[in-house]
C-alpha cells in the first residue's frame, strides 16, 4: 500500500513539473512597435557612397533574448536581408531597446525606395510583421570640413553639423555640436586627448546622413 501511494504521489509530481513547464514556456507573439532606415553617405575615392541602416524597437513577452531572427523585405524588387540575433546590433536609447544593423546594401546600383516590410522572429518561431516606408532623398551636396592652425571651416548646406572625434589610436571619444560652420577649435571644449575628427551632417527629416573622412585636429 505504502509502495503504490509512493507511486502516485511521484505521477503526481511528474504532471506537476509538466504543468509548470509548459505554462512557463509561452509561445509568446513578438511585436514591431517601430522601424526605420536610414541612409548615411560615406566619403570614398571616386564620390560619396551610400550605406543603410535598419532598426526596429522589438517587444516580446519573454524579452529580447527571446528573439532569434530579423528580416527586411522589399516585395516590389524581391530583395531580402536576413539578420540574425548574433549578428544584429543592440542598444537601449531613452529606455527604448532597438535591434538591427548598419550594414544593409545591394550588389549593384543603390537601394530601392519605397515600401519595406520588416519580420522579427522569435525563438518559437512566432512572428511579426510591420512595414514602412523609405525614401532617402538626398538634399544636399556633400559637406567639406578643413581643420588648421586651431580653425575648423565647415561647408556644409545640411541642417545639422557636429564633430565626431577620435584619440591617437582611432578610438571614439566624443560627438561635439558645432555652433557656427567656422571658428577655433578650442571653442568647443574638447577633450585633451581627442587627436583627429570626421564632419557628420544629418537631415533627419528625409533619414538621410553624412560622414566625411577624419581630419587631424591640430
Amino acid at each position: 500500500m505504502k509502495y503504490k501511494l509512493t507511486k502516485y504521489l511521484l505521477i503526481f509530481a511528474c504532471f506537476g513539473i509538466i504543468f509548470v513547464l509548459s505554462v512557463s514556456c509561452t509561445n509568446s507573439k513578438p511585436e514591431i512597435t517601430y522601424g526605420f532606415m536610414q541612409l548615411v553617405l560615406y566619403q570614398e575615392d571616386t564620390g560619396p557612397k551610400e550605406h543603410f541602416s535598419f532598426f526596429v524597437i522589438p517587444k516580446d513577452e519573454d524579452g529580447v533574448d527571446n528573439l532569434d531572427e530579423l528580416y527586411l523585405y522589399h516585395d516590389r524588387e524581391q530583395l531580402r536581408w536576413q539578420i540574425k540575433s548574433d549578428e544584429w546590433i543592440n542598444y537601449t536609447q531613452d529606455g527604448k531597446n532597438w535591434i538591427g544593423t548598419r550594414s544593409i546594401s545591394v550588389r549593384e546600383g543603390t537601394l530601392p525606395r519605397g515600401v519595406y516590410r520588416a519580420v522579427l522572429v522569435n525563438k518559437s518561431g512566432e512572428t511579426a510583421e510591420r512595414n514602412f516606408t523609405f525614401d532617402g532623398a538626398v538634399r544636399y551636396p556633400f559637406p567639406e570640413i578643413v581643420i588648421n592652425d586651431g580653425r575648423y571651416t565647415v561647408k556644409s548646406q545640411w541642417p545639422s553639423n557636429s564633430l565626431v572625434c577620435y584619440d591617437s589610436t582611432g578610438n571614439y571619444v566624443t560627438t561635439a555640436d558645432l555652433p557656427s560652420l567656422s571658428g577655433d577649435v578650442s571653442q568647443l571644449k574638447l577633450p585633451s586627448s581627442v587627436r583627429s575628427a570626421a564632419l557628420w551632417s544629418d537631415d533627419i527629416a528625409n533619414s538621410c546622413s553624412a560622414f566625411t573622412n577624419v581630419v587631424p585636429v591640430n
